[in-house]
């Protein structure tokens, strides 16, 4: 089932801002993250608990995940979920990067850890703050997966102030991952309007595509943020927003 602006209109008159087109399937399903090689998985796990919460010596928390075949991040008061890639560093080091290329966290051979950020980009030491419940994605109804696309939609609207079309076209199975992906993008296109030095280019973006047919990519072209989503690899099978930034700041930049 797809709608339009005109019958969202219509159901909805109180939601001016906002205008999208989504499919919705009943039930949900949460992939799996794609697995990876098992001797670089099991380095990711050394000396580290399976699911737990840490605090920088800047005072920025969040939880690591390393239960699964990725490590996961969550920062405080965030929803965006960051898959970390572990590559092997210098004194038996194992440094987690994000699609981006980003270093966000380096552990010592011994598990001490330090946390990078923008704030703290010379990296800021962590200590561990108790256990964490494991980072899973949500599981929604239709009516819920329905809803959640709207508030993302009058987000993404309200970000930059004018309308921003949302069109989600996706087969059943793919929902968990789609909204996911749907609520990073917004995310990176708030984190822009609020940077003066990023503004200009999240201006630019006039509409959201999430489909989930080929691989996992973010393209930017003629003011669409068009996501392709990889729904088997659960969260892996999206970009983060950080990649979002970087590819709509690259295009933008080009010109």
């Amino acid at each position: 089932m797809k709608l339009t602006e005109t019958d969202w209109a219509k159901k909805s008159p109180r939601v001016t801002a906002m205008a999208l087109a989504a499919v919705v399937a009943v039930g949900l399903s949460v992939a799996a993250p794609a697995v990876l090689p098992s001797d670089c998985h099991a380095q990711s796990r050394r000396n580290l608990p399976p699911s737990a919460r840490y605090v920088a010596g800047t005072g920025q928390g969040f939880v690591l995940d390393v239960t699964g075949s990725r490590p996961l991040l969550r920062f405080d008061r965030s929803t965006e979920i960051w898959v970390l890639r572990p590559a092997p560093a210098p004194r038996g080091d194992i440094v987690y990067r994000n699609d981006n290329g980003d270093q966000v966290l380096r552990v010592t051979a011994d598990g001490g850890m330090t946390l990078y950020t923008t704030t703290a980009p010379q990296g800021s030491p962590v200590s561990p703050s108790g256990e964490a419940a494991p980072l899973l994605a949500p599981a929604l109804t239709a009516v819920q997966l329905w809803n959640y696309i709207i508030r993302q939609s009058d987000r993404a609207s309200r970000a930059l102030g004018r309308l921003v079309v949302v069109d989600v076209d996706i087969q059943p199975g793919s929902e968990a991952v789609a909204a996911d992906a749907l609520s990073t993008a917004v995310d990176a296109i708030a984190r822009m309007a609020r940077s003066p030095a990023l503004r200009r280019e999240a201006d630019k973006i006039r509409r959201i595509e999430i489909v989930d047919q080929g691989r996992s990519q973010v393209i930017f072209a003629r003011g669409t943020l068009r996501i392709v989503i990889e729904p088997r690899a659960g969260v892996a099978g999206r970009p983060s927003s950080a990649r979002i930034v970087r590819v709509v700041a690259d295009d933008v930049l080009s010109r």
